[in-house]
């Protein structure tokens, strides 16, 4: 399986992503999308999960939940935009972390691309792609693309749409 995740698209959506994510067997987007076109245009390419960021509008978030907790190839997986990073999370999904540890945690909102994993929480696997709009302080635009084997991620690659603000 496949996976191509991105976050904080800010109403943005660099046509490259496609071409990425052509061979993937699904999308995450860890939200801020931004605009709900750009979940339709992301759905009608692949298979999609997603939820709604901070700054998302109610037509974004009347179609797409705050939080996702889904299975994928045998692995766990929690999706939050909001949701801190290791050692450093948000208090209530730290309650929830400790009660029900999924294998991948995967958030947006920071803009900070970063893959670790978190030893206290029995080894999850913390995912942040870092943002793939123009909208905010991250200097280049981001995105993450792995595969899952037998309940393993494996071959994971950051890849780069260029600095923010600039349209090639």
């Amino acid at each position: 399986m496949i996976i191509g995740l991105l976050s904080d698209t800010h109403g943005f959506l660099d046509e490259r992503v496609y071409g990425h994510f052509g061979d993937c067997d699904q999308i995450w987007h860890a939200g801020d999308v931004g605009d709900v076109v750009i979940f339709n245009k992301l759905a009608a390419f692949k298979p999609l999960q997603a939820v709604y960021g901070n700054v998302d509008g109610r037509e974004v978030r009347s179609g797409w939940p705050e939080d996702a907790r889904f299975t994928c190839e045998g692995l766990r997986v929690w999706m939050t935009h909001i949701g801190g990073y290791p050692p450093r999370y948000n208090p209530q999904v730290l309650r929830v972390l400790r009660a029900d540890p999924p294998d991948i945690f995967v958030c947006g909102h920071t803009h900070i691309l970063r893959v670790m994993a978190d030893p206290k929480l029995n080894n999850l696997l913390y995912l942040n792609p870092g943002a793939a709009g123009h909208h905010g302080f991250h200097k280049v635009r981001t995105l993450l693309k792995f595969e899952i084997n037998s309940g393993k991620v494996q071959h994971m690659r950051v890849i780069e749409l260029g600095k923010r603000g600039a349209l090639v």
